[in-house]
């Protein structure tokens, strides 16, 4: 008789901290979630005023804007699918080569081995996205709707 309620006790308090521990994971995770959120509204806001305060903007600044976009499209996304879009990654890192490749020729003004550096990267990560984006295609996760 005290052996099955001890045993019951040990259950209870297993499930109890499950609960509680998946409760705290949660809290953090949407947490963390919201405050990346918006630290990226933050900055894109104060890069957008800064823009309007030159009275112009670049195509750098234009750049800028894209990867904040991509940032915050990745943060949505993570939140509604609990899954990190890699592709979003990539973007980002095509779109922040693009603008360092821009912002390299219209300083230097001169061909030079850097160029073919930073082209030769975008291309290489965008044969990634291509790869990811396929093997997404042809080797699914499971589906999203089995998991619910």
């Amino acid at each position: 008789m005290k052996l099955q309620r001890a045993e019951a006790m040990n259950q209870w308090i297993h499930t109890l901290a499950d609960v509680v521990g998946k409760l705290l994971v949660d809290v953090f995770h949407y947490l963390a979630l919201f405050a990346i959120g918006g630290a990226i509204a933050w900055s894109a806001a104060i890069a957008f005023f800064a823009m309007a305060e030159k009275g112009h903007t670049s195509i750098d600044d234009i750049l800028l804007l894209f990867i904040y976009l991509e940032l915050g499209a990745m943060v949505g996304v993570y939140f509604k699918t609990n899954h990190m879009p890699v592709r979003f990654l990539i973007y980002v890192a095509i779109t922040a080569l693009t603008r360092l490749l821009i912002a390299d020729v219209q300083a230097h003004h001169s061909p030079d081995l850097g160029i073919v550096l930073v082209s030769g990267a975008i291309l290489l990560l965008a044969l990634a996205a291509l790869v990811v984006r396929y093997g997404s295609f042809k080797f699914p996760s499971d589906n999203v709707e089995k998991r619910r």
